[in-house]
C-alpha cells in the first residue's frame, strides 16, 4: 500500500523505444558484457525538477539486470553528482529493490534488479541529494517469463535511426537547456523602445537658506556618490562678507534691478495701447520679477559693514545618490540658489514610446517586456506596474505618445539601471487567446525558415520546422509544428543541429 500511494502524487511524461546503450563504471558498453541476444530498452520521464533517462535489458524472470540511469537537474540541465537512488519493482504490496549510495559516474547510476515473477508492474526511482528529493515511476514494466518470450515481444522491433544521437555527456558539459511545452494567453504585441525614469517624488533639489560662501562639508562630492539622510553636506558661512564682494553683489543686483523695473513700467503703458505685442512684454515682466527677486534676496542681513555673520549647515532630506551639484566649493550663493540634487537609486518609472497608431490600445495593456540591465527580458503582468499618464500630444519633434508607467518595487529588478538609460519593450496587449508559446532562445532560422530541436527521447532528438506567429519579450507564439507536452531545447540548440550535420553518430561507448 506504501508503494501505491507514493505513485498516486506522480505526474509524469515518459516516452518508449525498444533499443538503447549501456554502460558501465569503466569505458566501456554494459552490451559487452551481457548476452547480445537479450532485447534492450530504455525510457524517459520527466519531473518539474529532474529528467531521467534510463537503459537496462529486457527484465527476465530469475536474470540480472543492470540499469543505466542518467538523473539529470532540469534547472541548468546538469547531473547528479551526489546522492542515492533506489530502483524499486513494484509487485502488489510488496517489491524488489536495490540502493545505490553514489553515481558511478557523473550523473549515472548503475542498479542491479533481479526479478522474481513475470507480469507488468511499475518501476519505481527514489532520488534523494542534499539540495532536494523526488520520485519517478515508469508505468506496465513488462517482466517477461523467459528470454524468448522477450524477444519474440521486443527483438523485432528497431529503431528508424532518423533521430539525433546527442548524448548526455554531451549536454552536460555546455550551457544546455530544455523545457516542456505549454500553452498560455497570446496577445496582441507592440514592439518599441522606453526610458527609465526615477519618480519625481524620489527626486529632491536642495537650496541655500542664507546668502554666503558655500564649503564642502561632505568630502569627495561627485555625482553619484552614496548620500545618507541627515548627513552634513555643506555648510553656508556669511562671516567675512564685510566689503567688495558683497558690496558689489549688491550694487550689481540693485542696478538690474533698476534697470529691468523701468524698463517692465515703460512696457507696461505700450502694451496697455496694444503697441507691444503679449509675448514680449510677458518676457520683459518675467525678467523685471527675476531682478526684483535677486534684488531683495542679496539686500536681507546686510549692511554697510557686511552681512551679518551665520553659519546654515544644508543637510540631505533622504538617502540616495549625488544627481547634480550646482554650486563649487568656496563659492558665493544667496538665499534660494540650487545647490544640489540627491536622487533615490529606486529608477521605476518606465516613459514608453508609442506610436500614434496605437494610442487607442494603450488603455488596454495586459503585460509589459523589457530588457533589464543584464540584456535580458523580463516580463510584468499587470499586478505589477500601473499606468501613470498617456501623453497624446504630438509635434514635429515629439512625433511618437508617451505612456508613463510605474513599475512596483517588487517587480522591477532594475535596481541598477542608470537614470535616462534606454530598454527595448514589448506590450501585450488586448484579451489575448490561448496558443503554444516557447522561448525565442529555442528558435533557429535558415533564410526566413524557422524549427526548433525537439527531445523524443533522452538521448534522441529531432529538428523540426515550425511556423511563428506573435512575438512577445522573451517569448514566441508557434501556429505549426509543436504539440503542448513535447520537450523541446531552449539552449543549445544549434549545437545538436551540428551533431546532426558531421556526418556520423557519437560513438555509444562513451565514457563513465
Amino acid at each position: 500500500m506504501k508503494y501505491i500511494m507514493i505513485m498516486a502524487g506522480l505526474l509524469f511524461t515518459s516516452c518508449y523505444n525498444n533499443s538503447g546503450h549501456q554502460h558501465d563504471g569503466n569505458d566501456n558498453h554494459l552490451g559487452d558484457k551481457i548476452s547480445e541476444e537479450t532485447p534492450r530498452v530504455h525510457y524517459t520521464s520527466w519531473t518539474p525538477k529532474t529528467e531521467l533517462f534510463v537503459e537496462f535489458p529486457a527484465l527476465i524472470v530469475g536474470e540480472e539486470s543492470r540499469f543505466a540511469a542518467h538523473f539529470t537537474i532540469i534547472n541548468k540541465h546538469k547531473p547528479i553528482t551526489k546522492g542515492t537512488v533506489t530502483v524499486i519493482l513494484i509487485q502488489g504490496n510488496k517489491g524488489i529493490r536495490q540502493t545505490e549510495n553514489a553515481p558511478a559516474s557523473s550523473g549515472i547510476f548503475l542498479p542491479v534488479l533481479t526479478p522474481i515473477k513475470a507480469g507488468t508492474y511499475p518501476l519505481q526511482f527514489v532520488l534523494n541529494t542534499d539540495e532536494y528529493s523526488d520520485s519517478i515511476t515508469i508505468p506496465n514494466i513488462q517482466v517477461f517469463a523467459s528470454l524468448e518470450e522477450a524477444q519474440n515481444t521486443l527483438g523485432s522491433e528497431k529503431e528508424d535511426g532518423s533521430g539525433i544521437t546527442f548524448l548526455k555527456e554531451q549536454a552536460w558539459k555546455m550551457q544546455f537547456q530544455t523545457e516542456k511545452i505549454r500553452r498560455k494567453q497570446v496577445y496582441e504585441t507592440i514592439s518599441t523602445s522606453g526610458r527609465w525614469q526615477v519618480s519625481p517624488n524620489n527626486t529632491q533639489k536642495i537650496i541655500a537658506n542664507a546668502n554666503g560662501k558655500v564649503n564642502y562639508s561632505k568630502s569627495n562630492m561627485v555625482i553619484g556618490q552614496t548620500i545618507t539622510k541627515g548627513e552634513s553636506i555643506m555648510v553656508i558661512s556669511s562671516s567675512g562678507f564685510t566689503t567688495n564682494n558683497a558690496n558689489s553683489n549688491l550694487e550689481v543686483a540693485k542696478l538690474e534691478y533698476q534697470q529691468a523695473k523701468a524698463e517692465y513700467e515703460r512696457k507696461k503703458d505700450l502694451f496697455k495701447d496694444k503697441i507691444v505685442p503679449k509675448s514680449e512684454f510677458e518676457i520683459i515682466e518675467q525678467n523685471y520679477l527675476v531682478k526684483k527677486t535677486q534684488y531683495e534676496t542679496l539686500s536681507k542681513g546686510y549692511s554697510p559693514s557686511g552681512y551679518s555673520a551665520s553659519t546654515k549647515n544644508i543637510y540631505a532630506p533622504i538617502s540616495g545618490y549625488l544627481q547634480s551639484v550646482n554650486v563649487a566649493n568656496g563659492s558665493f550663493v544667496t538665499e534660494g540658489s540650487e545647490l544640489f540634487t540627491i536622487s533615490t537609486s529606486n529608477v521605476n518609472i518606465l516613459e514608453i514610446l508609442a506610436g500614434q497608431e496605437d494610442v487607442s490600445k494603450l488603455n488596454n495593456i495586459k503585460i509589459i517586456s523589457y530588457k533589464n540591465n543584464g540584456n535580458q527580458w523580463q516580463s510584468l503582468p499587470i499586478s505589477q506596474f500601473s499606468i501613470l499618464s498617456i501623453d497624446n500630444a504630438i509635434a514635429v519633434d515629439k512625433p511618437n505618445v508617451s505612456v508613463f508607467v510605474q513599475v512596483n518595487a517588487n517587480g522591477n529588478g532594475n535596481g541598477n539601471v542608470p537614470q535616462g538609460s534606454f530598454a527595448e519593450v514589448s506590450l501585450s496587449i488586448g484579451d489575448g487567446m490561448e496558443g503554444i508559446v516557447i522561448p525565442r532562445t529555442a528558435l533557429m532560422e535558415d533564410y526566413g525558415t524557422y524549427s526548433v530541436i525537439v527531445q523524443l527521447s533522452g538521448e534522441s532528438f529531432e529538428r523540426r520546422n515550425v511556423i511563428t506567429g506573435k512575438i512577445a519579450g522573451s517569448e514566441v507564439e508557434i501556429v505549426d509544428g509543436l504539440h503542448e507536452g513535447e520537450v523541446i531545447v531552449t539552449e543549445g540548440a544549434y549545437q545538436v543541429k551540428m551533431a546532426s550535420m558531421s556526418g556520423q553518430a557519437p560513438a555509444h561507448g562513451h565514457a563513465h
